[in-house]
């Protein structure tokens, strides 16, 4: 019986070792991406800008500020597309926003409200007879 607590003790921990050993490299991986978009926008690289965000969401672990950061950013990007008349970006920039978000779906579904806030902005757009070939 004693060998048997041994294993399950020893299971256990190396289960969670293993969890945290993930955990952080997703979250290193999170900060990495983030970084990549903060450069991109700094050299005025808009495919790099949304690119490194959106790559960050998708490196989703619970209760991070990298990626309500990194959502933040896209919103935003689209928004400086809306302010300089550039629909087409912005656009991709909402919907990258969007199904970041989507993509994470499990057994919840994170970032409800940003998927909210881009379905209106995008119908926005869209029936102001924007273009709307970036899906």
């Amino acid at each position: 019986m004693e060998k048997i607590k041994s294993i399950a003790v020893n299971a256990a921990f190396i289960a969670l070792v293993s969890i945290v050993l993930i955990w952080g490299n997703t979250l290193y991986r999170q900060h990495v991406q983030f970084s990549k978009g903060e450069r991109a926008m700094a050299a005025g690289d808009f495919v790099g800008a949304l690119a490194g965000w959106e790559s960050a969401i998708h490196m989703y672990t619970p209760f991070s500020p990298t990626v309500d950061q990194s959502a933040q950013r896209l919103w935003d990007l689209g928004e400086s597309c809306v302010r300089r008349g550039d629909t087409t970006r912005a656009l991709l920039a909402y919907r990258s926003l969007r199904s970041s978000f989507y993509a994470l779906s499990g057994f919840y579904q994170p970032g409800e409200e940003w998927i909210k806030k881009c379905d209106a902005r995008i119908a926005q757009l869209v029936k102001q007879g924007q273009p709307t070939g970036a899906r």
